[in-house]
């Protein structure tokens, strides 16, 4: 599956010589042709260098070649035409792994969680209606009233009629549905609706993941956990952070967004 994409690698490395023989002849430094590109030094030195590896995906290292040629009047069109694109995506490679161990650990704790939500209703719902529950109810006929042993003879005065039992409290019923789950505000969703690279550092430096994204799919990070992001055809792609859709047009140019998560949860571009 590599195959193809690194062949698509070897024959853009073709042009670089051309770009910096055009750039010495139109008397153009490195720093002056970033400038005018506005994209890193480094990245135009990797162009004319031929070192593509770290510049992302084919279908983005012809979109800056073109910049480039355009930039010193060098038609490198039919040539970049001539090569075929790279047909299979780049594998992804997930470096996220949760230990089993964590994730009982993680599913009893949801567990215990319920279980003393689910006590701490039902024991005082138990205790309020313990009391009426235990009384002892005395049935009576309701043909002939009973005639205790010191009752008086017949003909005599009639003791008073006992007072009426205060009315019983309805029981109370309380619901033991589970919450449904909320979903945290701290975390930050790609949504992919069309193909895109993508590309995500960890606060740490190290890659998360690096490669093409089919339509469909979605990344979640977690506050903390990604620092860097490149999204490419950001117009396929949404972007959602602490619940809110991210507007990407400040941090993007030709059709590539980059920025970074910095420690206080906000976003900003990534420095050249």
């Amino acid at each position: 599956m590599m195959q193809s994409y690194d062949v698509a690698r070897g024959d853009l490395g073709q042009f670089g010589a051309r770009l910096k023989q055009a750039r010495e002849a139109a008397g153009l430094s490195l720093d002056q042709v970033s400038a005018r590109l506005h994209i890193p030094r480094h990245v135009v030195e990797a162009l004319e260098s031929g070192d593509h590896a770290r510049l992302g995906a084919p279908v983005f290292v012809r979109g800056q070649l073109r910049s480039y040629a355009r930039l010193l009047d060098l038609d490198l069109q039919p040539e970049l035409d001539a090569i075929p694109a790279a047909n299979e995506p780049a594998p992804l490679v997930s470096h996220v792994h949760v230990p089993r161990y964590r994730w009982w650990l993680e599913q009893a704790t949801r567990r215990a969680v319920y279980v003393v939500l689910t006590a701490a209703i039902a024991v005082p719902v138990w205790l309020a209606t313990r009391s009426h529950l235990d009384r002892d109810v005395a049935v009576q006929s309701l043909d002939v009233p009973p005639v205790p042993a010191d009752a008086p003879a017949a003909g005599a005065a009639r003791p008073a009629a006992p007072a009426p039992a205060p009315a019983e409290r309805a029981p109370v019923v309380a619901s033991l549905t589970a919450l449904p789950p909320v979903e945290s505000s701290r975390e930050i969703v790609v949504t992919f609706n069309g193909e895109s690279w993508f590309e995500a550092q960890g606060a740490d430096g190290r890659t998360l993941e690096r490669g093409l994204v089919a339509a469909g799919q979605t990344r979640r990070y977690r506050a903390g956990e990604v620092g860097d992001l490149v999204i490419g055809n950001v117009s396929a792609v949404d972007v959602r952070h602490q619940g809110r859709a991210v507007d990407l047009a400040p941090f993007s140019r030709a059709n590539v967004a980059r920025f970074t998560l910095s420690s206080d949860g906000s976003l900003a571009p990534v420095g050249n």
